[in-house]
C-alpha cells in the first residue's frame, strides 16, 4: 500500500476492501462514487475482470458496499454503477440498507457494432442512494439544464394561477446523455472503462458542497478526484493498479515523477496514412 497526499487530495495504491476497512474512518465521507469492475472479462492493465462465478462476484460487491455505507456520513450519498445484468442484485441489496432516490440511465451512442444476434447495450445504470431521505445534499440549482418545452417558443403556461412563460430550466431527469470518452479526446486516458468528466461533474455538483470529502474506491483514471479538485472539494481515490495510480498523480498534480520516471504526458503524433492513424480515424466515421 502507498499513499500520496496534497492539498486535500489523497491517492491510495492498494486493494479497496483493505483500504476501506483500515484507512477510511467510519462516517467520514460526504459522497461516494463507486464504479467497480463489472465481471465481464475486460483487462485492466493485464488484471482480468473475471470472478470464478457470479456468486463470488456478488459476494465481493456486497463486502465493499457494506464498507462504503459505513464510511458515509449520516447525510451522505452513494452513487454506484455496475453492468445491466448485475444491477438488479445491487438494487435489491441496497434498498434494504439505504434509500434509493433515483435509478439513472447513462445513455450513449456507439459507432461500432454492439451485437448481431440481440439488441446491444447502449447504456449503463447508476443508483443514487442516501442514508436519510430527510437529510441529504442535493444542489438542484447547480445542475439545471435547458427545459425542452414551450419555453423556447415563449409559450404561456395557463395552468398557473398567474399565466406565465414555461420554465426555461429544469433539474435533469434520470436519463443522462453523455458521450463516452473516446481516443484523442482531451480527457482520454489509457483505460478501458473511463467515465466522462461531464458525468462526474453532474454527480459531484449535485451531491456535495465546497470542502466536502468525495471518495472513489475504484478510481481508474481518477476522473472523480479530478472533478472534485476542479470543484473545490476534497477527494480520496483508491486504485489497485499502479499504472492507473500514475495517471491520478499526474492529473491531480500531486507529484511530477514516480520511481524516477517523469509523469509528464507526451502528446501522440501520427503520420498521415499510417496503419495506426487509419484505425484511429475509423473510430470517428
Amino acid at each position: 500500500m502507498k499513499t500520496f497526499q496534497k492539498d486535500g487530495h489523497e491517492i491510495i495504491l492498494g486493494d479497496s476492501l483493505q483500504i476501506l476497512a483500515d484507512c477510511v474512518p467510519e462516517s467520514s465521507v460526504d459522497l461516494i462514487f463507486a464504479d467497480p469492475p463489472y465481471n465481464i472479462g475486460k483487462s485492466f492493465n493485464g488484471r482480468m475482470d473475471r470472478w470464478p462465478s457470479d456468486e463470488a462476484y456478488l459476494t465481493w460487491c456486497y463486502q465493499w458496499l457494506d464498507l462504503c455505507i459505513q464510511r458515509l456520513k449520516p447525510h451522505g450519498s452513494l452513487y454506484v454503477m455496475t453492468s445491466t445484468q448485475n444491477m438488479p442484485y445491487f438494487d435489491i441489496y441496497l434498498r434494504d440498507r439505504l434509500v434509493i432516490l433515483s435509478r439513472i440511465v447513462w445513455a450513449y451512442d456507439s459507432s461500432g457494432v454492439q451485437a448481431r444476434k440481440y439488441f446491444g447495450s447502449l447504456y449503463e445504470p447508476i443508483l443514487f442512494c442516501v442514508k436519510d431521505k430527510s437529510n441529504y445534499t442535493f444542489n438542484a440549482d447547480d445542475v439545471m439544464i435547458e427545459a425542452r418545452t414551450g419555453a423556447k417558443r415563449r409559450l404561456i403556461d395557463y395552468r398557473k394561477p398567474t399565466p406565465n412563460v414555461y420554465n426555461s430550466q429544469k433539474v435533469p431527469g434520470n436519463v443522462w446523455q453523455f458521450p463516452r470518452v473516446r481516443y484523442r479526446m482531451k480527457e482520454y486516458e489509457n483505460h478501458p472503462t473511463q467515465k466522462p468528466m461531464a458525468l462526474l461533474e453532474r454527480i459531484v455538483r449535485a451531491s456535495s458542497n465546497l470542502g466536502d470529502v468525495v471518495l472513489d474506491p475504484f478510481s481508474g483514471t481518477f476522473t472523480t478526484s479530478a472533478v472534485a479538485q476542479m470543484l473545490l472539494r476534497n477527494s480520496v481515490g483508491v486504485e489497485i493498479e499502479e499504472e492507473y495510480v500514475k495517471i491520478g498523480l499526474r492529473r491531480l498534480g500531486i507529484v511530477e515523477s514516480y520511481n524516477g520516471q517523469s509523469l509528464r504526458r507526451e502528446p501522440k503524433t501520427f503520420e498521415r496514412g499510417s496503419s495506426e492513424s487509419q484505425q484511429i480515424l475509423a473510430l470517428f466515421r
